[in-house]
């Protein structure tokens, strides 16, 4: 199926949902300003999980889990949540957001490597040509932090360890046998998750003073509503019915979106190997999630 059958309702889904992605990687930046990152995502997860958990309730979503379906709660958990936020708000706080939104989304080629490592899957000539335009991309943003005066290039090794995070819960989700709906167990993982970081950010940082300024209320309220809220509302509606090109298309445009609206929110100015990694970034998800036209034809 081709982006061309979706319909009007869908693609603006779609355009909302990249926006609010992307735009959630410079916001993430400006809270950081006044909150320490481990209680933020804390604070924002709660609340977005408690959110979405009245919301799927009230559409009549079966959400509490029954017998083993703890055990696939539990374990997805964390590494699509555990793992990948509270790694890659620690990336953010040592990057700039833009360059941190680029560096998270390698993790469709993370899986692809994975799945050749772990379950034998074939690395095919487009996957190769995918990992090299990662590696430029990495290449041209360590060169960048090295040479920065105020450069932190541990947030690269935060940002990388997040996407190999995601990429192992993605890659246990799709070898999950679930017997509980998706939004249950999202929302689930979410308010485990959350409980984990209260601790973990009580064990390592100190308690906030709660004196935010409006824009940092802001902030926290856009954290809350609409990237645990409205984003994944969206994202459940459209998934499934998108094609898989066109939800690679939106994944694609999340770290351009993050670079360029860094620049209205947090006044970060891209340099040219932020430019640059974006595009090779963007190309090397187009070779693993596009399919080829032989294969989007076949079922």
């Amino acid at each position: 199926m081709s982006t061309s059958h979706i319909n009007r309702r869908q693609l603006w889904g779609l355009v909302a949902l990249t926006l609010m992605w992307g735009v959630n990687w410079p916001m993430m930046k400006l809270s950081l300003r006044e909150l320490s990152p481990l209680y933020f995502r804390a604070l924002t997860m709660t609340g977005g999980a408690l959110w979405l958990f009245v919301f799927f309730r009230l559409k009549g979503v079966r959400m509490l889990p029954e017998g083993r379906e703890w055990r696939s709660v539990l374990t997805l958990s964390l590494p699509n949540m555990l793992g990948w936020h509270t790694l890659s708000i620690l990336g953010v706080k040592e990057l700039a957001s833009g360059r941190a939104a680029i560096l998270g989304f390698t993790m469709p080629i993370w899986a692809v490597l994975l799945g050749v490592l772990l379950f034998g899957e074939r690395l095919t000539r487009r996957a190769g040509g995918a990992v090299l335009a990662v590696a430029i991309s990495i290449g041209l943003l360590t060169f960048n932090e090295l040479t920065a005066l105020t450069g932190r290039p541990i947030g690269i090794v935060w940002m990388e360890l997040a996407a190999i995070c995601w990429a192992v819960g993605t890659l246990m989700m799709r070898r999950s046998q679930l017997t509980l709906s998706v939004q249950a167990l999202t929302v689930w993982m979410m308010l485990l998750t959350a409980a984990s970081l209260w601790l973990i950010a009580g064990l390592n940082e100190p308690w906030p003073q709660w004196q935010f300024s409006q824009p940092m209320w802001a902030s926290l309220a856009y954290g809350v509503l609409i990237n645990y809220g409205f984003a994944q509302t969206i994202w459940f509606g459209l998934a499934r019915n998108l094609p898989p090109a066109t939800s690679a298309i939106s994944v694609m445009a999340v770290p351009l979106i993050g670079t360029l609206s860094a620049t209205l929110i947090v006044g970060e100015w891209p340099h040219w190997q932020d430019l640059a990694a974006v595009v090779f970034v963007m190309a090397a998800i187009a070779l693993v999630l596009i399919p080829t036209r032989q294969s989007s034809v076949n079922p």
